[in-house]
């Protein structure tokens, strides 16, 4: 145990999991970058955004809180969907919060084999409403008080994470509810993730926002090689597409598509990372990888 004492006054320093799960496009992703004050996660408006369980660490002298962001749960039609499946329903293991976020927009029983699983936990539930400017107070009040039947240990609180509206509440909530722990990880520490995995998501981000349909979630990102020097960082990725049509879409007449991603990924990585930053790209057919256990393997898709 971590004792510390502060203006003469003894106290215990607190850390713990805290677990963000959810249905899709609630806006989980948007709710951990904007609690861990950095960005974590990629957030985008369409669905299955996120594909694996993110850690966000955030720290004070006083606690440190281990956010995990997750995805969005659904019903899975191939193999790599089951995985996801997977890494939401690890989060209810070892949560000592849990964060079940919603919107007003789905219907409340949504997933409820899920729901049945959360509602059985002996641990501290925060069922948080997101898009509360999508609704008005009537509703509001109505989807509180359906929230409290179906989770009746549960507490209910409306926020904006995209408006950063009552999410401090919800952080000191947290807080107060830790156990009282020394920390997990060094204090400096801001993930559990290494730079390549981020590499991957920021490309995986921009494909996400500039291609349509199934392409988006037929794709996969690997980083290659990844070298970094005091000022530049070299960074080799292929992105793995399921068939040649969608290898054609995804590098566009005259190599334009491909090219305007890659700016916008280097753009944002440059960012991320602080330094200048040199992308090559390159396209590869891998067939049905999203139902081969071996390649799910390959892109770290095996939660323990």
């Amino acid at each position: 145990m971590t004792v510390r004492f502060f203006n003469n006054h003894l106290y215990m320093h607190k850390s713990g999991f805290v677990n963000i799960v959810g249905n899709p496009n609630v806006g989980k992703s948007t709710l951990m970058n904007l609690l861990v004050g950095e960005r974590i996660s990629i957030a985008t408006f369409k669905a299955q955004t996120t594909r694996h369980r993110i850690m966000g660490i955030i720290n004070d002298d006083e606690a440190q809180i281990v956010f995990s962001d997750t995805p969005g749960v659904l019903k899975p039609n191939y193999k790599l969907q089951e995985s996801m499946l997977a890494f939401s329903e690890s989060a209810l293991v070892d949560a000592d919060v849990l964060l079940y976020v919603t919107d007003p927009v789905e219907k409340v029983d949504k997933n409820s084999d899920f729901l049945q699983k959360v509602s059985k936990l002996d641990v501290p539930l925060l069922v948080l409403i997101n898009k509360i400017d999508l609704t008005n107070q009537e509703n509001l009040i109505r989807l509180v008080e359906e929230w409290h039947e179906m989770l009746p240990k549960a507490e209910i609180l409306p926020i904006s994470a995209l408006n950063k509206f009552n999410v401090e509440p919800v952080l000191k909530r947290i807080k107060e509810l830790l156990p009282e722990c020394p920390p997990y990880f060094d204090k400096d520490q801001l993930t559990d993730k290494p730079a390549r995995f981020f590499v991957s998501e920021i490309i995986r981000e921009k494909i996400l926002l500039y291609y349509d349909k199934e392409i988006p979630y037929s794709v996969e990102v690997g980083v290659e090689s990844f070298k970094e020097g005091d000022k530049h960082i070299h960074i080799n990725a292929v992105i793995f597409v399921e068939r040649d049509s969608q290898k054609g879409i995804i590098i566009g007449h005259g190599g334009r598509a491909l090219k305007k991603v890659a700016t916008e990924a280097r753009k944002s990585l440059e960012k991320f990372f602080g330094k200048s930053v040199y992308l090559e790209t390159f396209v590869k057919v891998d067939k049905d990888w999203r139902n081969s256990d071996k390649e799910l393997n390959l892109f770290g898709y095996n939660p323990e």
